[in-house]
């Protein structure tokens, strides 16, 4: 990420540990675009657990893809402030910036639709968040490059996504465990799917507005 008024705004930034730890990763033979790249290897990861309970529902697999989506935001995070704040901004940042998140998003969310097994259409409902998902940042991108203001706006942005999944990962593990369902994993899904819904409607009447003011 190369252009601070292209960045999400994140009050994370701030927190002492954050800044601390971005510093550290700053001063090693680390780039920001490697770590825009290993956020990838943290979605696969993710995948995975959501893959491997669809297949066996162990509950610990939910909490470990939620960790995982976790690391990978924390990917996100840090590629950024490496970037800017660590003074190793690249010309071609916005590309590791932006590419590794179209694969991760949809990766994370279609396979958290295999993971549902209360009705048959999880699949479905996967593919659709994660379709939608790669719509919302192509709503952002495309109305930057004809001129309108690069535009985060939620009310499902991809930290709110996230936050959504790894929510329903840990309440869908202890359902799991206690009731042997995971309606809690469907519920966040649908959630994700309205309010991607939403957020692509709001960004592309933002950006029309703007263009024909």
């Amino acid at each position: 990420m190369n252009d601070t008024g292209t960045r999400r705004p994140l009050k994370v930034r701030e927190v002492k540990f954050v800044v601390a730890f971005a510093r550290y990763l700053s001063g090693k033979q680390i780039t920001p675009n490697q770590i825009s790249v290993i956020s990838i290897l943290f979605a696969a990861l993710a995948a995975a657990g959501f893959i491997c309970f669809a297949l066996y529902a162990h509950w610990w697999l939910l909490i470990l893809a939620g960790l995982m989506i976790q690391c990978r935001l924390l990917c996100n995070l840090f590629d950024g402030m490496v970037a800017v704040e660590g003074g190793k901004k690249t010309n071609s940042g916005e590309l590791f910036n932006d590419i590794p998140d179209r694969i991760a998003d949809p990766l994370i969310l279609v396979s958290a639709g295999y993971a549902v097994h209360m009705v048959a259409y999880g699949a479905e409902l996967g593919w659709c968040a994660g379709l939608l998902a790669v719509m919302t940042a192509y709503i952002r991108t495309l109305s930057a490059s004809i001129g309108a203001p690069v535009d985060f706006k939620g009310p499902m942005a991809k930290q709110h996504r996230m936050a959504v999944l790894t929510i329903a990962c840990v309440l869908t593990a202890i359902e799991t465990l206690v009731w042997h369902s995971d309606y809690c994993l469907l519920i966040a899904l649908i959630v994700i799917i309205l309010g991607a819904v939403v957020t692509c409607i709001r960004r592309a009447v933002s950006a029309y507005r703007f263009l024909e003011a």
